[in-house]
């Protein structure tokens, strides 16, 4: 009987380890987010870097988490558009954009202080936009569509 009682008390042992362990992983591995001061402050250096004025047709201003596909719609007048993207955030941070299922898109760094990055569009309308978050996020994403100027 000592023996049964020696092998059930190792395996009721080895099972709390296993459990321990497990929880202790799922702590870890969980992902981290940013803190809110932090994301506030990409906020902020977004607008500074893309600000608001009275020539805009529309803009707006996102913060995404990590692995996020989003989609932007907004309704603008039919013509030629100059479409202003730019993208804050943490370490090997990045987004791609695209404006539409067909187009591969463009990849922009959210960590490095890049400027805005200004395209050329012909819009029927609306702007539809699909904005992809890689892996590390959150990222703060901002846009502004302006008529273009000749």
């Amino acid at each position: 009987m000592t023996g049964d009682r020696v092998r059930g008390a190792v395996l009721y042992a080895c099972a709390g380890l296993v459990l321990v362990a497990g929880g202790v992983w799922w702590f870890r591995a969980a992902p981290h987010e940013a803190p809110a001061a932090q994301t506030e402050q990409w906020r902020l250096t977004a607008e500074r870097l893309l600000p608001d004025d009275d020539r805009e047709e529309a803009a707006e201003t996102l913060t995404l988490a990590a692995g996020v596909d989003h989609e932007v719609v907004a309704d603008v007048s039919v013509g030629s558009k100059t479409l202003t993207v730019v993208c804050v955030g943490g370490q090997a941070s990045e987004v791609r954009i695209s404006l539409s299922p067909q187009d591969s898109g463009r990849g922009m760094r959210c960590s490095g202080g890049d400027p805005p990055v200004r395209l050329d569009v012909a819009l029927p309308g609306q702007l539809r936009l699909n904005v992809s978050v890689g892996e590390a996020g959150p990222v703060v994403f901002r846009y502004s569509i302006r008529r273009a100027t000749n």
